[in-house]
């Protein structure tokens, strides 16, 4: 008979948190601090790629989501910073949301469940639940990049506001924002899968945090 794993310590899931969110926190606090978006971005890359060397460091390896999350944000942050046009770091999150329920959604009709080949070494449940999680990660990753088309938007931004009776905003300070918004709504997502998770868990495994967006 061999040994069951060690839980992992308290102190790496905390760490792995703080990897995961960082770099949007830092992102948000230089925006709101200097409302400047290029500066912001310049923050962004810069946590971002601090968090995956710390993930690496803390994993021993790169953890599926947040390398995905961390590249594309470095990516499109960088096309932001050349360009000098923040049109892009606002994009990501509609191309990669968008490109992940594209995948999860599409793998479905085929039985294919990518998402466990993503999280499957930190959650161990059945076949069942991996179906059920694709079709709500997937659904949610839609409607998140189709918020964001909305929210990045200044025109969109500012129909909704005129809509409300209500004076303009800077579009920046509401995309921002959105930002923020979302990152809460992940947390609590992640938060309601944990029924169907527990119900469904492979035998003498504990489930972790799941967020579907890392943050970035």
């Amino acid at each position: 008979m061999t040994d069951a794993p060690a839980p992992e310590p308290k102190n790496r899931q905390w760490i792995r948190q703080l990897v995961d969110f960082g770099a949007l926190a830092a992102f948000m606090i230089s925006y709101f601090t200097t409302r400047d978006m290029i500066f912001a971005t310049w923050v962004l890359v810069g946590a971002s790629a601090l968090a995956l060397v710390v993930g690496y460091a803390v994993e021993r390896r790169f953890a599926p989501l947040p390398l995905i999350t961390g590249l594309f944000a470095l990516v499109f942050g960088m096309l932001t910073l050349f360009t000098h046009d923040d049109l892009y770091v606002k994009l990501k999150l509609t191309v990669q949301n968008g490109l992940l329920a594209v995948v999860l959604l599409g793998s479905i009709p085929l039985k294919k469940y990518p998402f466990k080949a993503l999280l499957g070494s930190a959650l161990r449940v059945n076949d069942a639940a991996w179906r059920t999680l694709t079709l709500r990660y997937g659904l949610y990753f839609l409607a998140v990049a189709l918020l964001n088309e909305v929210f990045r938007s200044p025109e969109a931004v500012t129909a909704v506001w005129h809509a409300l009776g209500r004076e303009t905003p800077n579009p920046n300070d509401v995309w921002t924002s959105f930002r923020g918004v979302l990152w809460i709504a992940a947390s609590l997502f992640g938060l309601s899968q944990v029924p169907l998770i527990m119900k469904n868990m492979i035998k003498d495994e504990e489930p972790g945090p799941i967020s579907p967006d890392t943050g970035l």
